[in-house]
């Protein structure tokens, strides 16, 4: 028995009950299906559920009725009409990429993305000649200046990360279909509480769900949202052939995650720019990167598109360069209130220097056309009080 939830429930309703289908046993929370595999009535029904001809489950791998809870509330939030979950973020772009590209085919990507994005993009994409060009993903001629005839896939993120660049999202969606390659956005520094990537006309969305739609650090997760079409006929045959599946595990606690989702982007979003406006007035600072700022560069397209900044704080200190980086490990190391790892989204305040960790991997020619110094610190706001944020960080900022 399912809820009959549909898209006129306000978006905190969907979120705790959307996509929602009980057992025989009526059971209010969602049941948790750990089974690798399903039972059939009868050999033609087995054939039927291979083959597609009756809708059905067959094998957790790409059908279990717990992951698929998870994809239709997200689809839902998202305003999407289709969802395929996946074991991590990376797996979403990886799954995407082999739905949509092929040998010879090109890539425009924004150069100021996560780390790991750019490795996958770079080193195992060109394996199997697919060419990528990394633009600033804030001009819009650039992106056009880069395309060519074989560009078959856009991607960026917006907020960036970690530097909170904004992408005009009606324009990045127009530029795909203009020339024919598919748009897609990673929305995971805001999730559809803050921002819908869909209403301004782009073709995909992607999530690491491990970030804020878990919102408590426990699991991996991903996601891919699009048309019913692309994801069923494109994306699918890559999932079910692959096997980057999300564990029926991690969509049970993904789903809870989902639950208080809005709850916790606003509440961190309302700490980060209290943050943020706090950083600016600080001496030890250069600059602050945050949406919410006036003094963002692109605060009137972030308004727009977005109905908060966001979590995520990121902000360089002055130091001479030869010591910025020592500076800024100083600092992180001084901190109590915040946990030293890259992740983020979590209910727990985290720190972390990109230069040499997120994006660690990357050359030294890569991190400095992404605008990662050493000097760089970023901080995804948890439920801590901020004022005891602001007191640890005053500490730290005042060590030598």
């Amino acid at each position: 028995m399912s809820e009959p939830i549909t898209q006129s429930f306000d978006f905190a309703t969907r979120a705790v009950r959307a996509g929602t289908e009980r057992s025989q046993f009526n059971e209010h929370s969602e049941a948790l299906f750990l089974t690798s595999s399903f039972v059939f009535d009868s050999c033609a029904q087995a054939a039927a559920r291979f083959s597609g001809a009756e809708p059905g489950n067959v094998y957790s791998r790409f059908t279990n009725p717990t992951v698929t809870m998870f994809e239709q509330r997200l689809a839902s939030l998202e305003g999407a009409e289709d969802c395929l979950a996946t074991a991590s973020g990376m797996a979403a772009i990886m799954a995407t990429c082999l739905a949509t590209l092929r040998a010879g085919d090109h890539v425009v990507c924004a150069a100021n993305v996560f780390g790991a994005t750019i490795q996958l993009f770079s080193n195992l994409l060109s394996r199997f000649d697919i060419a990528v060009s990394y633009v600033d993903a804030t001009d819009a001629n650039a992106w056009r200046a880069a395309s060519t005839p074989r560009t078959r896939l856009l991607y960026c993120e917006t907020p960036s990360n970690p530097l909170m660049e904004i992408v005009d999202l009606r324009a990045f969606g127009n530029f795909g279909r203009e020339i024919g390659a598919l748009s897609v956005v990673d929305n995971c520094f805001c999730t559809p509480a803050l921002q819908r990537p869909f209403e301004f006309g782009v073709d995909v969305v992607i999530h690491s769900a491990t970030k804020y739609l878990d919102g408590q650090g426990r699991v991996l997760g991903g996601a891919v949202l699009g048309t019913k079409a692309f994801i069923r006929e494109q994306l699918l045959p890559v999932l079910r052939s692959s096997g980057p599946s999300l564990s029926a595990f991690n969509a049970w606690v993904l789903l809870k995650g989902l639950e208080t989702l809005e709850i916790r982007m606003r509440a961190q979003g309302t700490s980060a720019q209290v943050l943020a406006k706090w950083l600016e007035q600080r001496p030890e600072v250069a600059r602050v990167y945050f949406p919410g700022l006036e003094s963002h560069p692109q605060a009137a397209l972030a308004r727009s598109q977005q109905s908060h900044g966001g979590a995520v704080v990121a902000f360089e200190v002055k130091a001479d360069p030869s010591s910025q980086r020592s500076r800024a490990w100083k600092i992180i190391d001084s901190v109590r209130t915040m946990s030293i790892t890259a992740n983020l989204g979590d209910t727990r305040s985290t720190i972390t220097h990109p230069a040499t960790t997120t994006h660690g991997r990357l050359s030294h020619a890569d991190r400095s056309r992404a605008g990662i110094t050493d000097a760089l610190i970023r901080i995804a706001v948890g439920l801590e009080s901020v004022e005891d944020l602001k007191r640890d960080l005053a500490q730290a900022l005042a060590a030598h």
